[in-house]
């Protein structure tokens, strides 16, 4: 039996972001929230991107607010998608928890913000599995890597400049190579719609465990390679299209091909960079949005947008809330020091709390001092 600890107010935000149309909790996780007796403030129109509307909201039990300022003043618990944006900075308060994506290796002044506010930041992407496992990054990398291929596709076409190919080729025309950097959630996922529409598929990772399971389980169109420049270099010159997908927890995204790899690549090929939100891994990566969706370097298309998910919100926000519900439970029933004490995955997603770095990743990223989370607690 799960002791409540306290009544917690939990505020929902409307998503600031450019085009970022999910939310954080859905009606039935309101239900399930008020369930445990606790107070859920949704921001005015905050689900209408995912389908939800405000009286959706109300009939499991939310309350509607219009002023944004009243929710950061009042709520205990704040829910976002996406990383606090600038508008938003002053906002936040001493003590107040702060759950959501957060990908701070990449962005040193909302690092810098978060550390002034001493708020409670909790990072969807760096809770962690004993066994190494993202549970709350994943469905996002699932939905991804799965996009990526779509964009992929598209962009070959010749209208927004790409090689004029198809990816899966017809009978007697040669199919296109796929190129997917990385062989976990985002990798299998890019990996399994590119070759279920018929490509050359070339899946590389430096994990030679990961590298035989992806061997044994993916179609015979799939082929694994061992990551490192060498290979590297040498498969992008024939790739049509290439994904980056490389994650290191908390961390940025290693640059896995250099300005002088592009210059070898075929005009028109495409890049996919779903790391962008750990810096990206590609040197000449940059982030776009999906009004502007790419750019060009040395003939070759750069699809960089920062929120994929975001372009299909309905699907999004039902996989994510999935993932986060229990831990969101957790943290309103227990209060967030009793839920990381209880819970090490909960723990592992500390990235900022009340003033000091708690994710390595984080403070190695600027050279700042990290304290473990243990010490806090």
């Amino acid at each position: 039996m799960v002791i409540l600890k306290s009544h917690m107010i939990i505020g929902v935000l409307k998503e600031l972001k450019v085009e970022e149309n999910r939310v954080a909790m859905t009606p039935a996780g309101v239900e399930v929230l008020t369930g445990f007796g606790h107070e859920v403030i949704i921001e005015t129109n905050a689900g209408i991107g995912s389908g939800f509307s405000d009286e959706i909201f109300t009939t499991h039990g939310a309350i509607i607010k219009k002023d944004r300022k009243e929710l950061f003043q009042n709520c205990d618990l704040l829910l976002h998608v996406k990383e606090p944006q600038s508008s938003e900075y002053d906002l936040l308060r001493d003590g107040q928890i702060i759950f959501t994506y957060l990908h701070l290796a990449a962005a040193q002044d909302l690092t810098e913000a978060l550390v002034r506010s001493k708020a409670i930041c909790i990072g969807y992407e760096t809770i962690q599995s004993d066994n190494g496992a993202l549970p709350l990054l994943t469905p996002m990398s699932e939905i991804g890597g799965r996009m990526a291929i779509q964009q992929g596709a598209k962009f070959l076409e010749m209208e927004w400049g790409g090689r004029g190919v198809l990816l899966g080729g017809v009978p007697g025309v040669e199919t296109s190579a796929v190129v997917v950097l990385g062989g976990g959630a985002v990798g299998i996922n890019a990996a399994k719609m590119a070759a279920g529409l018929g490509a050359r598929v070339y899946i590389v990772d430096k994990n030679l465990q990961r590298l035989r399971y992806l061997d044994d389980v993916m179609p015979s169109n799939c082929f694994t390679v061992f990551s490192n420049p060498a290979n590297i270099r040498e498969l992008i010159r024939d790739a049509d299209v290439v994904v980056g997908g490389v994650l290191i927890p908390g961390a940025r995204a290693p640059k896995l091909v250099t300005r002088e790899m592009l210059s070898t690549m075929k005009k028109g090929s495409v890049l996919v960079d779903v790391s962008i939100d750990q810096g990206g891994c590609f040197e000449t990566s940059k982030p776009t949005t999906h009004r502007d969706p790419i750019y060009e370097v040395d003939g070759v298309i750069h699809y960089c947008v920062a929120n994929m998910p975001g372009a299909v919100a309905r699907t999004s926000t039902l996989a994510l809330t999935n993932a986060t519900l229990p831990y969101v439970v957790e943290i309103a029933n227990k209060g967030w020091k009793e839920g990381m004490r209880t819970n090490k995955e909960l723990a592992r997603g500390a990235n900022i709390i009340s003033g000091h770095i708690t994710c390595k990743g984080v403070a190695e990223a600027f050279n700042k001092e990290c304290i473990p989370v243990d010490d806090i607690l």
